[in-house]
Parts: structure tokens; sequence; C-alpha cells
């Protein structure tokens, strides 16, 4: 079975880094998460339920909404914040990839760890700017809003089309399928990454194409 996968590419300044990565998987999270099973008998069940709540972003005209679980929230910000320094903490303007995998598990020989076979993958991948004055900043916090909405939009498309997700499982399964963890919701088994690259002497000039082309300059 092959992976289904997507990427997005964007172009944002430092600050700018962990909203819109959060914005776009806890989106992905929110379409993939359920409410935690309850069990009568192996194969019979009810699901609860998953509450929702607006984020306002800080540096981005922009407001999305993610799983009332805070935990799952804090597991999400930790792994960003990682992306964000390792990429902040780069000399000069940079560029990194963050992607959210999910997978199940396949049991094997019982000597062996269950086999993990992704499904699904999301990519995000970022150049960094450095921008001069307020009046760069605004265009780009309002044009980032935008391109954000669209993004949302290509992922609510993505997630109402009838494609393969793992079928419910059985109790004795259920971990093979979900993140059974977390103490409110369960999401689909999923992992993140990340890499970061250094900047190529050209950058400077992607970045003047970036503001002359996209944010009208």
């Amino acid at each position: 079975m092959n992976a289904r996968t997507q990427v997005f590419e964007l172009s944002v300044e430092g600050r700018q880094i962990e909203e819109v990565v959060e914005s776009i998987f806890h989106t992905l999270l929110l379409h993939r998460t359920i409410g935690k099973f309850h069990f009568k008998q192996e194969s019979s069940y009810s699901i609860g339920t998953v509450g929702i709540v607006d984020v306002d972003c800080d540096f981005i005209d922009f407001t999305y909404v993610r799983t009332a679980s805070d935990e799952l929230d804090r597991k999400l910000k930790g792994h960003v914040s990682l992306f964000r320094d390792t990429l902040r903490s780069q000399d000069g303007p940079g560029s990194g990839q963050i992607s959210l995998e999910f997978y199940q598990k396949k049991k094997t020989r019982w000597l062996f760890s269950p086999e993990c076979i992704p499904w699904e993958v999301w990519t995000i991948k970022l150049d960094i700017l450095t921008l001069s004055n307020e009046s760069e900043r605004q265009l780009l916090r309002e044009k980032l809003g935008e391109v954000l909405a669209e993004k949302l939009m290509n992922v609510a498309e993505a997630m109402n089309r009838h494609e393969y997700v793992p079928k419910m499982p059985n109790q004795s399964e259920l971990d093979l399928v979900f993140d059974t963890t977390i103490a409110d919701v369960q999401p689909y088994l999923y992992r993140i990454s990340h890499q970061t690259t250094t900047p190529p002497p050209s950058v400077s000039n992607t970045m003047r194409k970036f503001l002359k082309d996209t944010l009208a300059f």
C-alpha cells in the first residue's frame, strides 16, 4: 500500500513558523481524531465526542479550529517548537520541512516489534524571510492568512474523498490503529519529523522575488 502524500510550500517570517504549522497540523488532526472508544464487547463499542475550540493567530490574520484536547495540543506544540528552534538557530534565513505521518501497525511474529505502515503523509516546506519594515510585515501577515485559508480548504476537500483509512478495530487491536495514550480523544496513530537546510547563496534574490511577485512590491 502506498501512502497518500501532500506538500504545502510557504514563505514566512521566523515568528510565524509555529502558527503556520500548528494551523495546518491541527486541522489535519481534527479530521483524523475521534472520541474515546467505550467497548461493551470485543467488537461492540460506542465512541465519545470531540470538542473543538477556535484559535486566533497573533502574527497572521487568521483563525482556525482545533480539537479541545489540551493534551493533544501540548504534544503537537512540543514537536513544532523543536522545529522552530532548529530552523531559527541557523545563520541567516534558511528553509526546512516538517511532516505529519499517519500510520498503522501490523503484527509480526512474536519476537519482532509490529511493523509501522504509513497511509497518509502531509509535509510543510517553509522558506524563512527577513523583512525590513512594518509595511512588508503587514502585507505578509495578510497574504499568509489568505494562503492558509486556501490550504485548509484543500485539506477539507482531501478529507471528504472516499479514500483509504484503516478500518475500525476490535478492542484487542485498538492500539494498532489509534493513539490510546491521550485521556480525552483518540487520533489515528501519527508521528512528526522535521529537517532543516542552510540557505543557498541566492536566498536574498529569492526573498526579493517573493516580495515582488507575491506581495506586489
